[in-house]
């Protein structure tokens, strides 16, 4: 779809979903993460438009829809700082074989996809993390083949109603001689608020850093040319768009390395992995101002190593969690990423109080939302904040009655089917379990559709 049709198109679409009305929630259990004002362990929530226009106990509302919140943990929406909604059609094709790996069976299939398919593919992965309770995905696209599969992908997250920070980045084709297209980087930030109109949606780069996104095989030259990784970089920077990079697996340290000789650091640069650093790469960008994005379920899923969360904290990181690709992590679960932290570093320290509910349930939401410079906006519930909040069921068996801090429900037991409710930007999106702006049918169908194509291109 060209650009001015997709302008017309969200335009369109925002005038009709959009509600001028005004939402009550009464009587849930209010997780604020408002550290001046904790839980509310019955209260209220009034929003009108896209924000939160009252907190508290025994708010009224004349004219307001009411919604009953008894039984029900309200909070601010998950927040995924890492993921790649594109490949979503990729569940399941990754095996257990030399030539079925990840980034074997990744770089194989990106040759394949159509605009279509990256619509589809971003469609369905958005779809699913809104079921989940996530209300906002950074969403890396590198699977760039030009400015139709950008415009698909984009449009996509708009039709979802999600709240996005959208990566324009690079392909397998990307060539080392040659930056990506910054011309239509360009392009893309200066028509950026028509096209985004009414939509929660932001621009940023997915930067493939000055050695590459991480290759098939060790040793494989397909990193930038250093004159063009820096072209890259400055052209981000010029625009004033967040820059994310992946500092993964055994190029880890050599990337990190490189970034800190040529002075790619900053707190506008967000590090994805940051795999076995040392106290002493933690230290220094921690000091730059970097953020992190730490994603456990394919972090070991590829062989990363077990990622030492407490080791980035502890040094002083702006750090959030992801899923980092729905089709590689198995689902778009951020209740699985709090608990596989909380496993994994109450395990490896051998302390059962390692890790609390709570500190997990902040890097999940108000956490998440500094790491990506967002916490004005989202991930708590306050007054004056956009209204991205969902409410998770206790009435369900996995669930039963909870007594105490709820963060320990909804670190170790609550599974995405227990999100009852999800509103994004005032918006609400799945209802009583159900989703209600789009159809999940159609959405499995054009996704199915997508990859049977794709696999009769194989």
């Amino acid at each position: 779809m060209a650009a001015d049709a997709t302008v017309a198109h969200s335009n369109a679409r925002a005038g009709r979903d959009r509600s001028a009305g005004q939402i009550l929630i009464r009587g849930a259990h209010i997780v604020t993460m408002d550290a001046d004002v904790g839980d509310i362990p019955s209260g209220d929530v009034h929003i009108v438009g896209k924000t939160i226009a009252a907190v508290g106990r025994e708010v009224t509302a004349p004219g307001a829809h009411v919604i009953d919140g008894r039984s029900m943990i309200l909070m601010s929406g998950l927040i995924d700082t890492h993921t790649h909604l594109w490949s979503s059609q990729m569940r399941g094709q990754f095996g257990s074989t030399s030539n079925t790996t990840y980034f074997e069976v990744r770089n194989r299939l990106a040759e394949l996809y159509t605009p279509e398919d990256c619509y589809q593919g971003t469609r369905l992965g958005a779809a699913e993390s809104i079921f989940a309770g996530i209300t906002t995905v950074v969403d890396f696209f590198h699977n760039n083949r030009g400015s139709e599969y950008v415009a698909a992908c984009v449009r996509a997250l708009q039709d979802t109603g999600i709240r996005s920070r959208f990566l324009f980045g690079p392909s397998t084709r990307s060539l080392p001689s040659q930056p990506v297209d910054l011309a239509a980087l360009e392009r893309l930030h200066s028509s950026w608020p028509a096209l985004a109109g009414e939509s929660p949606l932001g621009l940023g780069f997915g930067w493939r850093g000055p050695l590459g996104i991480t290759s098939l095989k060790a040793g494989d030259r397909t990193a930038p040319e250093l004159r063009v990784a820096r072209e890259e970089f400055d052209a981000a920077r010029r625009l004033s768009l967040p820059i994310a990079v992946h500092v993964s697996g055994h190029a880890a340290k050599g990337v990190f390395d490189s970034m800190v000789d040529n002075d790619f650091l900053g707190p506008d640069v967000q590090l994805v992995h940051f795999s076995n650093a040392s106290s002493e790469d933690i230290k220094l960008a921690a000091q730059s101002g970097c953020s992190l994005a730490l994603t456990p379920l394919t972090e070991l899923r590829v062989g990363y190593g077990v990622t030492a969360l407490r080791d980035y904290l502890d040094g002083g990181m702006r750090v959030g969690l992801g899923v980092d690709s729905n089709a590689l992590a198995g689902a778009a679960n951020m209740f699985a990423v709090m608990k596989l932290f909380q496993l994994i570093e109450n395990g490896r320290l051998r302390q059962e109080l390692a890790m609390s509910a709570r500190r997990l349930l902040e890097l999940a939401t108000i956490e998440g939302a500094r790491s990506i410079g967002l916490d004005r906006e989202i991930g708590s519930v306050e007054v004056g904040k956009r209204a991205d909040i969902i409410m998770v069921s206790t009435r369900a068996l996995n669930m039963g009655l909870f007594v105490g801090d709820p963060a320990h429900l909804l670190v170790e037991a609550a599974q995405p089917a227990n999100v009852d409710t999800v509103i994004i930007d005032g918006r609400i999106l799945k209802r009583n379990g159900e989703m209600t702006a789009m159809d999940p049918a159609d959405v499995l169908q054009g996704a199915a559709d997508s990859t049977a194509a794709m696999l009769d291109r194989v």
